[in-house]
C-alpha cells in the first residue's frame, strides 16, 4: 500500500514546481481561453464581412446590373431613340415593357436596405427615366404627324448625363462597399495569422508542461490557418467566376439574336430575353417544353426529322423558319442550330441562334411589288401613248366631219356623240398616264357631280347586279379644290370597297355631296360621303382601318394598302377622312375637302382661225395622225408639206430653210426624235417657229430656251392646234 504524501510532506522544490506547474497550467488555460476568444472574434469578423460582401455582390450588384441593362444597348434609352428615329411600333412596345421592369427593379433595390446615398442616386436615375416617359407622347405625336427628324429631336431630346453620373456613382459606391468588406476579411485574416504566431510562441514556452495540450492546440491553429488561406483563395476564385458569369449573362441577355438551349430530348432549359420579347412567352412558360409550340405548320414532319438527324450526326443546321408568337401572329427567323458537346465529345445540349428577318421579308415583298407596279406603269404608258395617237386622229376627223355636216340633224348628233366619247377616252387615258407616272397632279377646281357620275359609270360594269349605285349632289355647281387623279383614286377605292362589303347580298352604295358652311373663320368645306348597307366594321377594328397592311379580307384578296393610301392622299390634298360604322347597320366614310368656286362650264366655241396663208412642215411617223393634222391645217388655208420620215424632212429643210414658216413635229419617233429635229432646225434657222406634240411630255424636254416654240399634249382638239399655229404665225392677232 503506497503511502499518501501530505502536502506538508512534499519537498519545497516539488511544491514550488507544482505551484509553478499550476501557474503555468492556469496561464496556459488563460492564454488558451484568450486566444480562443480572439480567434472566435476574428472568425465572427470574417463571417460578418463575408455576409456584407455577399449582400452587395449578389443582391444589390445584380439589381444594379439590371438597372444598367435597362439603360444600355437595347434598353429604355436605346428603344426610345429608335422609336423617335424609325417610328416603328415594336420599339414603343419594348420601351413600355422595359419602363415597367425598370421601376420594379428600382423599388426592389430600395427595399434591400439601400443607404441614403444610394436612394439619392436612384432618385436622379428615376427622374431622368420619368423625363423620357413624359416625352413618349411627343414621340407618338411626331410619329403620327411625320415630323422631320430635326423637329422631333429638338422636342424629345433628354439630358441623361446626370443619370449616367448617378449610375457611375452607384457603381463606385458598391465597389467601395465591396472593397471595405474584402479589407475587413483581409484584416481579420492578418489578425488571425498574428494570433496564430502568438499561440505558437506560447506553445513553445509551455511545451515542457503541457506538450499534448499545446500539440493539440498547435494542430488546431494550423488547421485554422489552412482554412483561412483556403477561404481567401476560394473568395478570389469566386469573385473571378462571378465576373465571368456576369459578362456572359449580359452578353446573352443583350444579344440581338434569340437563343434557345435544349437537352438532347429537345426540352427547353434556357431562352434569353430577346426570345421572350419576340415571341411573347415568359421563361417559366417554355421551360421543359419542346420548341414544337413555335411551329407554324409550313415545314413538314419529315423535314423536322431530317433536321434532328443532322444534329444528331454532330452537324449544324441552318435555315429559315416561319414561327408563331404567343398571340398567334407569325414571324420569320433565320436560324442556326448547333450541338453542344462535353469534354468527351458527347452531345449534351443543342443551342439555337435566331435572327428576326420579318422586316427584311416584308421589305423584299414591297420591292417585288414595286417592281411589278413599275412594269405595269411602263406598259400603261406605252398603251396610253398609242391610244392618244388614235384619239388625236378621231378628234381631228370628227371635227372636220362636223364642219362639213349640217348643223342640225341625226348625223350632227352622231358626230357629237363620237366627239364626246373620244374626249371621255382622252380623260381615261390621262388617268392611265397619271398612274404610270406615279406623281401628283396639280390641284384644281373639280365639279363634284361630274366626278361622282364618272366614277359610278366606271365601276358599274364590274359591280354585281344585286347592288344599286346611286348618288345625291346638293348643287350642280358644287366643286372641290383637289388633285383630279388623287381624288378620283380616293373615291374609286371607297366605292369599290363599299360594293365588296355588300358582297352577294342585295344592297345600295350611295355617294352624297353637300356644302358645309364656314365656321370660326375657316373656308367652306364640301362633304362627300360613301355609304353602304353591308355588315359594317366591328368597333374594335375601326381604329386600324387606315393602318398599312391591315385587312379583313381573306389571304390573296387584298394587300391592306387601299385605305392607308386613301388616307395618305386625302391628307396630302388638305382634307380629312373619317369612318362611321355601327354593325350591322352598314358603313359610311366621310371625306371633307376645301370648296372651290367655279362658274358654269361653257362649251368651247369653234373660232374662225382661217389664215392668210403660210407654209408648214409637218413631221409624224404615224400616217393617220399626220394625215389628220395635214387636213386640219389645209382647211385653215395653210400650205402643208407632210413627212413620215424625219431624216427626209431635215434633208428638205436643209436645202431651203426659209421656204417654211413653221415646223410641227411629233416628239417620239424612231431613229430621230422630235427634240433632235428642233435642235437641227434651229442650227440652220434660229428664228424658225416650232410646235412639238406628243402623248406625254417626258422629263428632260426643255423648250423654254427655244424662242417661238410650243408644246401640245396629245390627244388635242383641232381648235388647240389651230390656236397654237395662229399664235406663232400671227402673234399680233393672237394678242388681240
Amino acid at each position: 500500500m503506497n503511502p499518501v504524501l501530505k502536502p506538508e510532506q512534499l519537498p519545497l522544490r516539488f511544491v514550488l514546481s507544482g505551484l509553478a506547474a499550476a501557474v503555468l497550467l492556469i496561464s496556459t488555460v488563460l492564454v488558451g481561453m484568450y486566444l480562443g476568444e480572439q480567434t472566435r472574434e476574428r472568425f465572427h469578423n470574417v463571417d460578418r464581412s463575408w455576409q456584407t460582401y455577399t449582400e452587395h455582390a449578389a443582391k444589390r450588384g445584380e439589381l444594379l446590373s439590371q438597372i444598367r441593362a435597362h439603360l444600355g444597348y437595347g434598353g429604355i434609352i436605346h428603344n426610345f431613340k429608335n422609336y423617335v428615329l424609325r417610328k416603328e411600333p415594336p420599339y414603343l412596345t419594348r420601351l413600355n415593357i422595359q419602363l415597367k421592369n425598370f421601376h420594379a427593379t428600382v423599388q426592389e433595390y430600395k427595399k434591400s436596405g439601400a443607404s441614403e446615398y444610394e436612394l439619392g442616386k436612384l432618385g436622379i436615375i428615376e427622374k431622368t427615366i420619368r423625363t423620357y416617359e413624359e416625352k413618349i407622347s411627343v414621340a407618338k405625336q411626331a410619329a403620327r404627324e411625320d415630323w422631320p427628324p430635326s423637329k422631333t429631336d429638338l422636342l424629345v431630346k433628354v439630358d441623361d448625363t446626370k443619370a449616367i453620373s448617378a449610375m457611375l456613382a452607384l457603381d463606385k459606391y458598391l465597389e467601395i462597399k465591396r472593397l471595405e468588406a474584402a479589407r475587413s476579411i483581409s484584416e481579420a485574416v492578418v489578425e488571425g495569422n498574428r494570433l496564430v504566431k502568438t499561440g505558437f510562441f506560447f506553445v513553445g514556452v509551455l511545451a515542457v508542461v503541457a506538450t499534448m495540450l499545446y500539440g493539440m492546440f498547435f494542430l488546431l491553429l494550423r488547421k485554422l490557418r489552412q482554412t483561412i488561406t483556403k477561404l481567401s483563395n476560394e473568395l478570389d476564385d469566386r469573385r473571378a467566376a462571378e465576373l465571368v458569369a456576369k459578362k456572359f449573362q449580359r452578353a446573352v441577355d443583350q444579344s440581338p439574336a434569340t437563343i434557345i438551349i435544349t437537352d438532347t430530348l429537345q426540352k427547353i432549359e434556357y431562352v434569353n430575353k430577346k426570345f421572350c420579347e419576340l415571341t411573347g412567352y415568359q421563361l417559366n412558360e417554355v421551360l421543359g417544353q419542346t420548341p414544337k409550340f413555335l411551329q407554324s405548320g409550313d415545314i413538314s414532319v419529315a423535314a423536322y426529322a431530317d433536321i434532328s438527324a443532322q444534329l444528331q450526326g454532330n452537324k449544324k443546321w441552318q435555315g429559315t423558319f416561319r414561327n408563331l408568337k404567343k398571340d398567334g401572329s407569325s414571324y420569320w427567323v433565320e436560324t442556326v442550330i448547333l450541338p453542344l458537346r462535353d469534354d468527351t465529345g458527347k452531345i449534351t445540349h443543342f443551342i439555337g441562334l435566331g435572327e428576326d428577318i420579318t422586316e427584311h421579308k416584308k421589305a423584299r415583298e414591297h420591292i417585288l411589288r414595286a417592281q411589278k407596279m413599275e412594269a405595269v406603269g411602263l406598259l400603261a404608258s406605252g398603251v396610253a401613248h398609242d391610244f392618244n395617237n388614235v384619239l388625236t386622229t378621231i378628234l381631228g376627223n370628227v371635227h372636220l366631219a362636223r364642219l362639213d355636216a349640217p348643223a342640225q340633224g341625226e348625223f350632227a348628233r352622231e358626230l357629237e356623240q363620237i366627239e364626246i366619247a373620244a374626249k371621255r377616252a382622252r380623260h381615261l387615258v390621262g388617268q392611265i398616264l397619271a398612274f404610270a407616272r406615279q406623281q401628283p397632279g396639280k390641284a384644281t377646281g373639280l365639279p363634284v357631280g361630274e366626278l361622282i357620275q364618272e366614277i359610278l359609270r366606271l365601276i358599274r360594269a364590274s359591280t354585281q347586279p344585286n347592288i344599286k349605285l346611286d348618288y345625291d349632289v346638293e348643287d350642280d355647281q358644287l366643286a372641290v379644290y383637289a388633285d383630279p387623279t388623287r381624288l378620283h383614286q380616293v373615291l374609286m377605292n371607297l366605292c369599290v370597297n363599299a360594293t365588296e362589303a355588300i358582297g352577294t347580298a342585295r344592297g345600295t352604295v350611295l355617294v352624297k355631296a353637300y356644302r358645309q358652311e364656314a365656321t370660326d373663320g375657316n373656308q367652306p368645306q364640301v362633304i362627300i360621303s360613301v355609304t353602304d348597307d353591308g355588315p359594317g366594321i366591328p368597333p374594335e377594328l375601326q381604329d386600324d382601318v387606315f393602318t398599312p397592311f391591315f385587312t379583313t379580307k381573306r389571304a390573296g384578296k387584298g394587300t391592306g394598302l387601299g385605305l392607308s393610301v386613301v388616307a395618305s392622299h386625302v391628307n396630302e390634298m388638305g382634307g380629312k377622312i373619317t369612318l362611321e360604322s355601327k354593325p350591322p347597320g352598314g358603313c359610311q366614310f366621310l371625306l371633307t375637302m376645301p370648296e372651290a368656286k367655279t362658274g358654269p362650264t361653257e362649251k368651247p366655241v369653234i373660232e374662225d382661225l382661217t389664215s392668210s396663208g403660210g407654209k408648214i412642215m409637218l413631221i409624224d411617223d404615224e400616217p393617220e395622225v399626220m394625215a389628220t393634222c395635214a387636213s386640219i391645217l389645209r382647211r385653215l388655208n395653210y400650205q402643208v408639206e407632210a413627212f413620215d420620215d424625219p431624216r427626209k424632212a431635215l434633208e428638205i429643210f436643209t436645202k431651203a430653210p426659209e421656204q417654211f414658216d413653221l415646223i410641227i413635229t411629233d416628239l417620239v419617233m424612231p431613229e430621230i426624235s422630235g427634240q433632235e429635229v428642233c435642235e437641227a432646225a434651229r442650227q440652220l434657222r434660229p428664228d424658225c417657229p416650232i410646235i412639238v406634240y406628243s402623248a406625254y411630255q417626258p422629263v428632260g424636254l426643255e423648250l423654254g430656251n427655244l424662242k417661238f416654240a410650243r408644246f401640245i399634249e396629245k390627244p388635242f382638239e383641232p381648235e388647240l392646234l389651230a390656236k397654237t399655229v395662229h399664235s406663232l404665225l400671227q402673234p399680233n392677232d393672237a394678242e388681240k
